[in-house]
């Protein structure tokens, strides 16, 4: 039987940048299981999205992260691509929004870049995480333990390494986000 995640609320934090594939796949198979999802953004408006060198589609933004509230979210999800990730972790509002987040506890998608905001929140010491090979040295030196997997789920802390481990990743976000909060409390 499929994982129910009616009535749960996810927040997809992304930007200008961020590799499509990484978005939309996450959010069609929560949507698929019954959550509603929201694309937050530092900017209100549409952010346009990457296929790998290529420029995509752009996506409408439900809210800009600043006028987010962490405790109406029940799971995150933070998708990959350079620029994506590389924006994020230095916008105070979307580390703040992930800080909050994390705090709650709540379970965590990651893929690819997706884990440097993870890193500038503080949020992977002590954590077994995956992700691009090009992050397990920063992983690394933020005190985690970098694995080269599909798709790893440390209490919740789910992470893969890029669009190649989709199918894994959705399903174990999926699992993960149906089964609410982490081991322990906080990531």
């Amino acid at each position: 039987m499929p994982a129910d995640l009616r009535g749960k609320k996810i927040a997809i934090l992304a930007t200008d940048g961020v590799e499509g594939v990484e978005l939309t796949s996450p959010r069609k198979a929560l949507e698929d299981a019954g959550a509603s999802v929201e694309l937050l953004a530092p900017n209100a408006g549409t952010i346009r999205a990457w296929s790998h060198a290529e420029r995509g589609e752009e996506l409408r933004v439900d809210r800009p992260v600043s006028d987010a509230a962490a405790e109406d979210y029940d799971a995150l999800v933070l998708p990959g691509g350079v620029r994506n990730a590389d924006h994020l972790r230095i916008d105070d509002p979307s580390v703040s929004f992930t800080k909050a987040l994390v705090g709650r506890g709540v379970p965590i998608g990651v893929i690819c870049h997706g884990g440097w905001i993870l890193i500038e929140a503080d949020a992977v010491r002590g954590r077994t995480l995956t992700s691009a090979p090009s992050l397990r040295t920063d992983l690394r030196n933020a005190g985690a333990h970098w694995v080269d997997e599909e798709v790893h789920d440390d209490a919740g802390l789910v992470s893969s390494r890029g669009p190649q481990d989709l199918p894994a990743f959705n399903a174990t976000i999926v699992k993960a986000f149906a089964g609410g909060t982490h081991a322990g409390g906080a990531v």
